[in-house]
């Protein structure tokens, strides 16, 4: 297990594209096509919501993108961080926390502020600047689930 993390926005590894939609779509169940509509949008200028990566090498240890609306019922409530995750062998390293400031930063950057999420996890967001907001009904979901800010 390499330490050395490289933090990439997917606008400076374009040719990452499929890499990355296949490691979003095996890490969420969501079609990589629907991924990869999302990343050409930003690669091709269309949107300024990003995708962001955490690199040892060639592997994509985390990720995480800014999308419009992350399957819930307030659409008001937009942009959406999306699909966080950090590989397990890699957990506690703060890769998540660097991945969350760094879309942050990039969408304020271009003018994009707030942002939000959704999540079931409690604490966790908090220590990166996020604060409870309300909670919101997920897209086929039974529950009612967290909605997080950031400004």
């Amino acid at each position: 297990m390499s330490n050395i993390k490289e933090y990439v926005d997917l606008r400076d590894w374009p040719e990452g594209r499929d890499a990355a939609a296949e490691w979003f779509h095996n890490k969420w169940g969501i079609p990589k096509e629907a991924y990869l509509e999302c990343i050409d949008d930003y690669l091709n200028r269309n949107s300024e919501l990003g995708w962001y990566l955490c690199m040892t090498g060639d592997n994509i240890v985390g990720g995480l993108g800014v999308i419009e609306n992350d399957f819930h019922d307030r659409k008001d409530l937009a942009p959406n961080v999306c699909a966080v995750y950090t590989e397990e062998a890699y957990r506690g390293q703060g890769i998540a926390g660097k991945l969350l400031n760094m879309a942050v930063n990039e969408m304020k950057k271009k003018g994009i502020s707030p942002i939000y999420l959704v999540t079931d996890h409690v604490g966790f967001y908090e220590r990166y600047g996020w604060e409870f907001l309300c909670l919101v009904q997920g897209d086929d979901e039974p529950d009612m689930t967290r909605m997080y800010v950031h400004y």
